[in-house]
């Protein structure tokens, strides 16, 4: 319970309900009655919910398709690791030997299952401000600077790490088309994953439209479409 109180010391929340938040540290390989699974379901709605809300308030000349891409690149497994890994999530975990000697303290999958199911075991317990009390004040910890710039250059690197885990394979960007004259031409790029086209984009430079293309891959690759 020490190391649990440390974990609550982190979120600067204390578990009325402590069966709550060892529920939610619990991954499915250690074998109990429970595991975190249904309050990860929980938590991941309500982060989406709560990161849309907060860069609907932050951003109110944004239109709908940048709040989305932002959102896209913070509401993902890799987005949900990082805010883990800065609460040291690792480390709580209840897992079998097995999973814990294959790395399973430190698997991006179980670290962001793991917060998800955290932030929906707050909401159960305290309700949705709390909850995006600590969500908030933790991702403005992790992500000092949030804007469309900080987040938009992430995207191609994000989507590799993505391919890399589910395909061991990396993006290819290809350039399908591009149009208007010199000075202000559009340039049309499409990402191909494992041999399948995932996306097409257009931009002012090739980089900008690879940008756009990735994000929308990832989207598509959270949403589990192809």
């Amino acid at each position: 319970m020490e190391e649990i109180k440390k974990l609550e010391n982190r979120l600067n929340y204390s578990f009325e309900n402590k069966k709550l938040i060892i529920e939610a540290l619990t991954h499915k390989s250690y074998k109990q009655p429970y595991n975190n699974e249904r309050l990860e379901f929980l938590g991941d709605a309500v982060l989406d919910l709560i990161v849309g809300q907060y860069l609907y308030e932050k951003f109110p000349k944004h239109d709908e398709g940048k709040l989305s891409k932002m959102r896209a690149s913070l509401v993902n497994e890799e987005g949900f690791t990082r805010l883990a890994e800065h609460i040291q999530l690792g480390g709580q975990l209840f897992m079998s030997n097995a999973e814990e000697n294959n790395d399973g303290r430190t698997k991006a999958s179980l670290l962001s299952n793991a917060f998800e199911a955290i932030i929906g075991a707050l909401y159960l317990e305290a309700g949705l401000d709390k909850a995006r009390d600590v969500s908030i004040k933790l991702l403005e910890e992790v992500h000092p600077d949030i804007s469309l710039d900080t987040l938009f250059k992430d995207y191609k690197t994000t989507l590799q790490e993505m391919t890399q885990a589910l395909y061991g394979s990396t993006p290819e960007y290809k350039l399908v088309g591009s149009q208007g004259p010199d000075h202000k031409k559009e340039f049309e790029i499409a990402v191909v994953i494992d041999g399948t086209e995932y996306a097409r984009a257009s931009g002012k430079s090739k980089k900008v439209a690879q940008q756009e293309a990735a994000c929308i891959a990832i989207e598509k690759l959270n949403k589990g479409e192809s």
